[in-house]
């Protein structure tokens, strides 16, 4: 059990911290809502938007270093998984607590037929991911002419 060295006036009281074993084996806190041991797993947000050339992942993956990344496409299914690695815990460092999570990460996304499987790029910047993935050219908007109604056999 832990003890507690607390300063009250002139005397000091050493007090045990009843709920150190509960820390230290199920990331329990009782004075947080939930276990932190359910929080623990490393999920990055992502956001997918279409764009009238191309769709966009956009990842929020801070920390995670470009060659612990991997993109892969198969058919038209996008999967980008990672990880991200703990600090290593050190002898004598005491944390009173640890909410920032580690661990593995993936996830796949179905891409449209438009989609352009050939035409795709990715760029790590600041701890945001950007994978672009062009439109097949056959599936971009394009105008038609109208003709007067007149064809060039009527005259």
């Amino acid at each position: 059990m832990t003890k507690l060295t607390t300063n009250r006036g002139n005397a000091r009281y050493r007090v045990s911290d009843p709920f150190s074993l509960a820390r230290s084996i199920f990331g329990y806190d009782p004075f947080f809502d939930e276990p932190r041991a359910a929080k623990a797993t490393f999920s990055p947000a992502f956001e997918v938007k279409e764009r009238e050339d191309a769709y966009l992942v956009v990842a929020d993956v801070p920390g995670v270093a470009e060659s612990d990344l991997d993109l892969s496409i198969n058919g038209n299914v996008l999967t980008v998984s990672g990880s991200r690695a703990a600090e290593p815990r050190r002898e004598g460092e005491t944390y009173y607590l640890y909410e920032r999570p580690y661990g593995s990460f993936s996830r796949s996304f179905s891409l449209p037929d438009e989609a352009n499987t050939e035409a795709i790029a990715a760029k790590l910047d600041a701890g945001v991911l950007t994978v672009t993935i062009g439109k097949r050219a056959e599936s971009k908007p394009r105008k038609i002419a109208l003709s007067n109604g007149v064809s060039s056999t009527d005259a």
